[in-house]
């Protein structure tokens, strides 16, 4: 595969925030001042490249780890239920490189990150209003399963709270 990853590196910010906000409302819009606060938030933030231009980043995955001081909705709900975990904020890949493998080579990373730091579970959600039937479609691939509902966002957004089990044979 001609695909590498790598961590985000602060001259990615303005690709990362032009592919951000190309996938709304997959994922909520940010500008560079929120955005910015994110990645400096997160645990772990991974671009996916192609290795004849590493420069341009292709996809990307922003993560975050128990006890972090994240004020997300989702988040919140996950932190409440588990202390073992690895918390996907968003996972985002270009439509220009869409089914290439890019975003299960993210979540190998990410899974792998997960590992090692001995998480139990990877955590995510996906919208089920708006509805975006292709991500949980990956998702349920990849062996997430939904564990609950909510209503995020003053009521404009509902999602599946999905996880997956870190383990020996898991991917």
């Amino acid at each position: 595969m001609p695909y590498s990853l790598r961590p985000l590196l602060p001259s990615d910010a303005a690709t990362v925030l032009g592919l951000n906000n190309a996938a709304v409302p997959a994922v909520n819009a940010h500008d560079e001042a929120s955005l910015t606060a994110l990645l400096a938030a997160g645990s772990q933030a991974i671009a996916v490249v192609h290795d004849a231009a590493p420069g341009d980043v292709l996809g990307f995955a922003v993560l975050f780890g128990v006890d972090a001081d994240y004020a997300s909705e989702n988040y919140q709900w996950f932190s409440a239920r588990s202390d073992s975990f690895l918390y996907v904020d968003r996972i985002v890949v270009s439509d220009e490189a869409r089914n290439q493998g890019l975003g299960a080579l993210l979540y190998t990373a990410i899974f792998a990150a997960a590992a090692a730091a001995d998480a139990g579970q990877v955590f995510c959600e996906v919208n089920i209003a708006p509805a975006n039937p292709r991500s949980l479609a990956f998702h349920s691939r990849l062996g997430f399963v939904p564990i609950g509902e909510q209503s995020t966002k003053g009521g404009t957004v509902v999602v599946s709270l999905l996880s997956a089990a870190v383990g020996p044979g898991v991917r």
